[in-house]
């Protein structure tokens, strides 16, 4: 191809979605030459699906987003409509922030966010080709023929690359609401050797506020305390909207058993492998047969629109079922239907041949992020991003680049799982993949990683400064609760309120703390408020001190798996030669490339005796190269 070059970039960065946002800011700040390319600049930041952020894990995510200099945390406080902190009847673990969140406002947040970002150039523009010489990127073609040089070069694509939708027996070729897919990228990364499948998501329908009846609905209010995704969120911060909740019944039931010969996901039309734990309404018919009802969220895309959004009832059913679905529901009778449900096809990237810095292990300078490494959700795309954005921009530098491990964070989970296990479907973070989730909990994000940002120049001086003045207060603080003794005259009679035993005789405030019931406002009644603890300063003292015995023995179990984590492996390290490992071991080491003996453990296939045979061969290794 001819090459009339338009530009150059230290980064360039293909996809304005929330992988996309992440990784331009990121390399941004950083320091890097970044341009941003995106098939329309109104799509800048777009919530295609449900208008929410955060979530189950979801909003770990986005805490740890913040907590490393990230904007999504931010753009969801300053654009939300109503938050709740969900699962607060379970453990600290798996307590997780979600926010519906203003679709246009959060679009026009962001854009404005990226326009005003040093270093960084939003354009409007197809890519079609990646410059790919000698294993290592050039430079990008754009459709109007243009070229750009770029020393490193992020996918972030979504569900637009190889994009098509399905309603019914229609489908065409499309992005999300009705934007162009980018299908000549499919070829050029094809020719590259990167091994690309296709995987499918699924929307449900918009419909208009006035045609709901409410009063058959179940209200769902937000709550009474916020507590922001942004540690640098200092606002106070009122709920605007209430969302509802509607259930299916046996009559949907039945006319989508009636029509699953007409859905496109039933008859074979789509190729794709959709979401296991985000199912169409008809999958969780089939899958589900023995419940009567399933569970729909009606909540609001935004303030100043009347359109309402139906989580929980995805579908590519044809449009005249849709219609006949949705008015069998109470409350949805006389329901219009703005935007139908569709489902969408889409070209992405097998994760096993990226490595866990999200750079592909066979083209030098290309990395992945987002959807397109085979996830689903846009906490995993944005937190994705943001390590992509990142590593680019050191590698710009020429700094060592950033492996996040598993025990350090949610997003080190994710990535560890990605480049060490695969995906057969659409990749959603749940808590549960987390074996170290007492430790990775949303509240100390910023203890975690806020030292990691900083390091590496994401992370300016007013979040360090506000940092450090919140682990001071927080540190203090728990250290005057363990050492202040509560005499019996200032704690029974709040004990009593709460129906705990009395004390007999002083014990310290750390020790009343424990106590089940009590709070860390009990406390204070009993002892006297400290300066500067805010309502989240005393959620996180009062986790810490509960949860004191459990966190140090998942802390020692890290410690544990450490040294693992710390045997690296040689790039270049041959396996043939290890008769001891079995050929299935050989075969998928030589493959996968882990970058360290606790990632080489995690490979599905990989034995304890192959574990054990592969760490003396290490240790001989390292020992021969000593000598």
């Amino acid at each position: 191809m001819q090459k009339n070059i338009l530009g150059k970039f230290d980064v360039i960065v293909i996809g304005a979605g929330h992988a996309g946002i992440e990784a331009a800011h990121a390399a941004a700040v950083m320091g890097a030459h970044t341009a941003l390319f995106t098939l329309s600049l109104d799509g800048v930041g777009n919530l295609p699906c449900n208008p929410s952020i955060g979530g189950t894990a979801k909003g770990h995510l986005v805490r740890e987003i913040d907590a490393l200099g990230g904007v999504m945390g931010i753009a969801a406080d300053a654009t939300f409509l109503q938050s709740r902190m969900l699962n607060m009847g379970k453990g600290p673990a798996v307590h997780s922030l979600r926010v519906q969140t203003d679709r246009k406002m959060y679009h026009m947040y962001m854009k404005a966010l990226l326009e005003h970002t040093p270093n960084l150039e939003l354009k409007q523009g197809e890519i079609t080709a990646i410059d790919i010489e000698n294993g290592a990127v050039c430079g990008v073609y754009t459709q109007l023929n243009g070229y750009y040089l770029a020393k490193e070069i992020i996918i972030a694509t979504g569900t637009y690359l190889g994009g098509r939708i399905f309603v019914g027996d229609a489908s065409y070729a499309s992005g999300p609401d009705g934007l162009h897919a980018a299908c000549a990228l499919t070829d050029s990364l094809k020719a590259a050797g990167a091994p690309l499948r296709r995987f499918k998501t699924g929307t449900p329908a918009r419909v208009n506020r006035r045609s709901i009846d409410f009063s058959q609905l179940e209200e769902q209010a937000g709550d009474d305390s916020i507590q922001p995704f942004s540690f640098m969120t200092k606002a106070e911060m009122k709920n605007k909207v209430v969302c509802h909740i509607a259930y299916t019944n046996p009559e949907t039931h039945a006319i989508i058993r009636a029509n699953l010969h007409r859905s496109p996901l039933f008859g074979g039309k789509i190729e794709g492998i959709g979401p296991r734990y985000c199912p169409s309404i008809e999958d969780k018919v089939v899958r589900f047969g023995e419940k009567e009802r399933h569970q729909l969220f009606v909540e609001p895309c935004g303030e100043n629109t009347d359109e309402m959004y139906l989580q929980g009832m995805s579908s590519s059913l044809p449009e005249d079922v849709q219609n006949a679905m949705y008015h069998s529901i109470k409350g949805l009778e006389n329901v219009e239907i703005m935007r139908p449900a569709y489902a969408i096809e889409y070209d992405c990237v097998d994760p096993l041949a990226l490595n866990p810095t999200l750079e592909f292990k066979s083209i030098c300078g290309l990395y992945g992020a987002g959807q397109f490494n085979g996830t689903s959700g846009y906490e995993e795309a944005a937190a994705q991003g943001l390590l992509a954005g990142m590593n680019a921009a050191l590698d710009v530098k020429g700094e060592e680049k950033v492996i996040l491990k598993r025990h350090e964070s949610y997003l080190g989970t994710l990535v560890d799982d990605l480049v060490t296990k695969g995906v057969l479907d659409p990749y959603r973070m749940m808590t549960s993949r987390s074996e170290y989730r007492l430790y990775l909990r949303q509240d100390n994000a910023d203890e975690r990683l806020t030292g990691l940002g900083r390091r590496v120049g994401l992370v300016q001086n007013d979040r360090w400064d506000d940092f450090f003045k919140r682990s001071e207060i927080k540190k203090n603080e728990i250290e005057r609760l363990k050492n202040v003794v509560v005499k019996p005259s200032e704690a029974n009679e709040i004990l009593a309120e709460k129906g705990e035993r009395p004390l007999q005789s002083g014990c310290t405030a750390a020790e009343l703390l424990r106590r089940p019931p009590i709070s860390y406002y009990d406390i204070s009644k009993m002892i006297g408020e400290s300066e500067g603890v805010t309502p989240f300063i005393a959620y996180c003292i009062e986790t810490e001190i509960k949860y004191e015995g459990y966190i140090k023995r998942q802390q020692q179990q890290i410690a544990q798996v450490k040294k693992q984590e710390d045997t690296a492996i040689p790039k270049d390290f041959d396996y043939a030669p290890l008769l001891g490992l079995t050929l299935e071991a050989r075969e998928k080491l030589a493959k996968i490339r882990p970058v360290s003996l606790g990632q080489a453990q995690r490979i599905p296939g990989i034995s304890p005796a192959d574990a054990s045979c592969l760490a003396i061969a290490l240790a001989k290794h390292r020992k021969e190269k000593h000598d």
